[in-house]
């Protein structure tokens, strides 16, 4: 069995993207991992370069950021990545910059490709999630946040990131996909506020002109994580690879998880889902397959 990993990245250090951590966190599971690194502002290229490992190859790559829209330009990066991995992989894995896989979850995730490697019916494995808000102590559990995601494919390259790269398709259709019991971390609130203000600020161009921006996105130093609907405290571990990068935690923030600020409809369903164990009415970016 051979697995490409794949990825895209851009300006890591100006954000402080843990896109080493995000990249070693899949690398025992891949013969190769793929990075797109977008023209940068930054030392993001040699980032990506000092990492240890030559299972690293880098294609070079330039944003057009005229593409405005539905945070297109993410796909279009995924897309080039994708493209460019080898073409005696059986399956993909792809990690978002600001994603990581916890250690414990390896042997889960290299037995689930195993497992379904000659299932031609199987287009992709879904994983669940853990969005980690504010600091590395706090996750959302409001309807919000995504619950799964597909982040191992098969190496089909008829398959296409989809929107703004959290999912994919095939023909226009969403993937036939295995639930696996595995995490992925999503470190993508967790950053000084100040990293985090610029990310939003630049970030929010890839969906919105200028004008939205201008009436929805504050100017200000620093990020206000205050303004949350609700949170609950981490139990557990996080991975070996953000050990590092948690021991700099150089910021303060703090939540009271009793606090619930949802309108009176999340509230509702909040409130169900906890009573229930299921998420009513929930967009769903894959389909289960069945057989």
């Amino acid at each position: 069995m051979k697995v490409s990993g794949f990825t895209f990245i851009r300006n890591a250090q100006k954000f402080d993207y843990p896109i080493v951590e995000a990249i070693t966190s899949v690398l025992p599971l891949c013969d190769e991992m793929v990075v797109c690194v977008g023209k940068s502002e930054d030392n993001t290229r040699k980032i990506i370069q000092n990492i240890p490992s030559n299972k690293i190859k880098i294609i070079d790559s330039v944003w057009d950021d005229t593409l405005r829209e539905g945070g297109r330009v993410l796909a279009v990066e995924t897309n080039k990545a994708f493209d460019s991995i080898a073409n005696d992989a059986d399956w993909a894995f792809y990690i978002q910059g600001d994603e990581v896989l916890h250690e414990k979850y390896i042997p889960v995730v290299r037995n689930a490709m195993k497992l379904y490697k000659d299932d031609s019916s199987v287009e992709g494995l879904l994983f669940k999630y853990v969005h980690f808000y504010g600091n590395y102590y706090y996750v959302g559990d409001s309807r919000k946040w995504y619950q799964h995601e597909i982040r191992i494919i098969r190496n089909n390259k008829a398959i296409r990131s989809f929107n703004d790269a959290q999912g994919f398709r095939i023909n226009n259709n969403k993937l036939k996909v295995k639930p696996i019991e595995a995490y992925i971390y999503h470190y993508g609130w967790v950053k000084p506020p100040k990293f985090q203000q610029a990310k939003a600020e630049t970030f929010h161009r890839l969906w919105h002109d200028d004008k939205w921006m201008k009436e929805n996105i504050p100017q200000v130093e620093e990020f206000d994580y205050s303004i949350i609907d609700s949170l609950k405290h981490f139990e557990g571990t996080h991975p070996a690879v953000m050990r590092e990068r948690i021991e700099r935690l150089n910021w303060h923030f703090s939540f009271d998880p009793t606090k619930k600020n949802l309108p009176f409809k999340e509230k509702c369903l909040f409130f169900l889902e906890k009573c229930t164990g299921r998420r009513w009415f929930e967009y769903k970016n894959y389909e289960i397959h069945c057989n």
